[in-house]
């Protein structure tokens, strides 16, 4: 098996966790991870460029074969929020398709299934098993970084399920995001 390097991102404006793991056959492997932290007292035009200069920064230094980040989710209450997110999460996708890496999305439910066997299991139990997969000594901090290291290392167990599935002749279909009627 070659090793495979993935880069998790959890995108906001004011804090942009992220991690990198290597995946191969002795399983998943800490490279780094860490925050962007765009100037709050910035204008967003300008808070989105500092954003994607550092994510930038992030991509050509690790180089990793593909970039997952949380699917965009929000209540209907917070409209002005889910705007907000998209821009970050368009320029983080713009930092990865300029440099040719290949982006996925994961519902945060899916990471917490994937990782803790319940889509509703709480924080810590996600950061818990990131510690345990990954071999460290405590919880990453900001809480940012252990959820963008989640968001890897699941997609990495996702991945590697649907290979399996190939290699024995069945074809998985990833799903579609789900919409809801509006009213």
């Amino acid at each position: 098996m070659t090793t495979r390097r993935i880069l998790g991102v959890d995108p906001g404006l004011r804090i942009t966790g992220y991690g990198v793991i290597d995946v191969g056959a002795g399983g998943c492997r800490l490279v780094e991870g860490g925050v962007l932290q765009p100037r709050a007292d910035l204008p967003l035009e300008q808070r989105l460029a500092q954003l994607h200069a550092a994510m930038v920064e992030v991509v050509v230094a690790t180089r990793p074969d593909c970039m997952v980040v949380e699917e965009l989710w929000t209540s209907y209450k917070n409209p002005t929020t889910a705007v907000l997110m998209g821009h970050a999460r368009g320029v983080i996708a713009l930092a990865a398709g300029a440099h040719g890496v290949t982006m996925e999305h994961l519902a945060h439910s899916l990471v917490k299934r994937a990782l803790a066997g319940s889509g509703a299991a709480p924080k810590a139990q996600v950061s818990g098993m990131v510690v345990q997969l990954l071999g460290l000594r405590g919880a990453p901090q900001p809480p940012d970084v252990a959820d963008a290291l989640a968001l890897a290392i699941a997609f990495a167990n996702i991945d590697a399920q649907r290979t399996r599935f190939g290699q024995a002749g069945i074809v998985l279909r990833r799903p579609r995001p789900r919409t809801r009627a509006t009213r």
